[in-house]
């Protein structure tokens, strides 16, 4: 592998940002965005083959929620590995590496994607497809480092949007597919994907770069864990992100058996759902801001809880235009929480660092300190975050098999978020940590 290395970078010097970083930095940009939205089409591959997965497969629903799980597990578990990964191999250098890796996953699907293929198959290839999860955390970690910090807000921002967007993205092309060609022919999705991922790995190949001033910062990973805000965090973003992937990876299979909808009629509206998600990512992040990370987020699972309890009374009415309203509000809810919920991570490290400052440690080692724990935890947090997105389809697989409606698990839901609610305004609005980000930072908040 021919190796691109960058030796000095500096882009928070106003002279080369203007002069050499912001090309190379939004060249870098673009071919990551790519890559990770491609990646996160893989992770959700199976959302969609289960809509072309009829009666002759011979699988239950709750079959079909396990296998929808299982790559959710995967790609959680992967985002700690890949967060390191960049500094070791290069960002540009693990971008080919997990851009190519998504060719193992989509070539098992077409092999064993046809009736009479076991279970157990399909659930080992929707396993290994959980690589597209890990690209986020790789991805994120290797932009962070091109951009000056006045400008990460943009850059981090569209670089989750644009791969989030894969995942409405692919229910698209599967909606194309299932109107035209039919649940017969699921091969047809992965024949377009397999160009366009080789396209994601020589994008990378031949126009991303390394930074070799970038190197692997376990110290902080380790110091970042005995953070209990790292943990509040954290169980927040599950109520977030995971609510985004994990409701994209069911809602085709909610509107079947809980309306009994065809598969055309499941995926032409499931995409809505995930594009509207994604595009609602940087309002949140925008609204936090302007008004305060806390306030937005708080806002966010309020209202998120009214959004589960409309689906509630829509399934009672068997009205299908109210579930799928309830449905599509709980992703935009989902999209608004994750951009604040991230925006509140470095606000939460610059106050603790201001009040370390204002205790007389020395400022600069204490803003350092402050960006090393805010990179750290957004690996942590986006890797755990994760995991709601399999808490969501394993509670909708219990819940159909015992219930036979979704109904139980989104009584679950609501109170996850009623709990999350709480838990934002007593740590952040009200709790002592509130009080003193609030003297130190003169009202700035969180």
């Amino acid at each position: 592998m021919t190796k691109r290395w960058i030796e000095e970078w500096n882009p928070e010097d106003e002279a080369f940002w203007e002069r050499t970083g912001k090309k190379v930095a939004n060249r870098n940009l673009w071919f990551s965005v790519f890559a990770e939205h491609i990646g996160f089409s893989i992770w959700t591959l199976w959302s969609v083959m289960v809509l072309f997965m009829g009666p002759q497969y011979g699988l239950s629903a709750s079959d079909k929620f396990l296998l929808v799980s299982t790559p959710t597990l995967v790609g959680s578990v992967l985002r700690l590995p890949y967060t390191l990964a960049v500094a070791k191999f290069g960002g540009r250098n693990w971008t080919i590496i997990s851009a190519g890796l998504l060719l193992v996953p989509t070539v098992l699907a077409a092999i064993v994607m046809q009736p009479g293929t076991s279970f157990g198959v399909f659930l080992l290839v929707a396993a290994i497809g959980g690589v597209g999860g890990g690209n986020f955390a790789s991805s994120m970690t290797n932009i962070n480092t091109f951009f000056p910090d006045r400008r990460k807000g943009w850059a981090l921002g569209l670089n989750a949007g644009g791969g989030n967007l894969g995942v409405a993205v692919i229910q698209l092309v599967a909606l194309l597919v299932l109107g035209t060609a039919g649940a017969a022919s699921p091969r047809l999705v992965l024949w377009i994907y397999l160009p366009l991922i080789v396209l994601a790995t020589t994008g990378a190949a031949l126009c991303m770069d390394n930074i070799s001033s970038v190197r692997n910062d376990r110290r902080s990973m380790r110091e970042v864990v005995k953070e209990p805000q790292a943990w509040v965090m954290s169980f927040l973003y599950i109520g977030t992100f995971g609510s985004f992937i994990g409701y994209s990876f069911a809602f085709g299979l909610v509107l079947q058996n809980q309306f009994h909808r065809s598969p055309v009629q499941a995926a032409a509206v499931t995409f809505l759902g995930p594009l509207l998600g994604s595009l609602s990512r940087p309002i949140g992040g925008k609204l936090a801001d302007r008004v305060g990370g806390a306030k937005v987020t708080l806002a966010t699972f309020v209202l998120m809880a009214a959004g589960g309890a409309l689906t509630v009374l829509a399934s009672s009415a068997r009205s299908l235009s109210l579930y799928t309203t309830g449905f599509i509000v709980l992703f935009v809810l989902s999209g608004i929480g994750n951009g604040s919920t991230y925006k509140m991570i470095p606000a939460i490290f610059r106050t603790k660092a201001a009040l370390a400052i204002a205790d007389g440690a020395p400022e600069e080692a204490e803003l350092l300190k402050a960006r090393r724990l805010s990179g750290a935890l957004i690996g942590v947090a986006g890797a755990i975050g994760a995991l709601g997105g399999l808490f969501i389809n394993l509670a909708f697989r219990s819940s159909f098999a015992s219930f036979g409606s979704g109904d139980v698990a989104i009584y679950a839901f609501i109170g996850f978020y009623a709990v999350c609610a709480v838990l934002t305004w007593s740590v952040y609005l009200r709790g002592e940590f509130a009080r003193s980000s609030r003297l130190v930072l003169a009202g700035a908040g969180v």
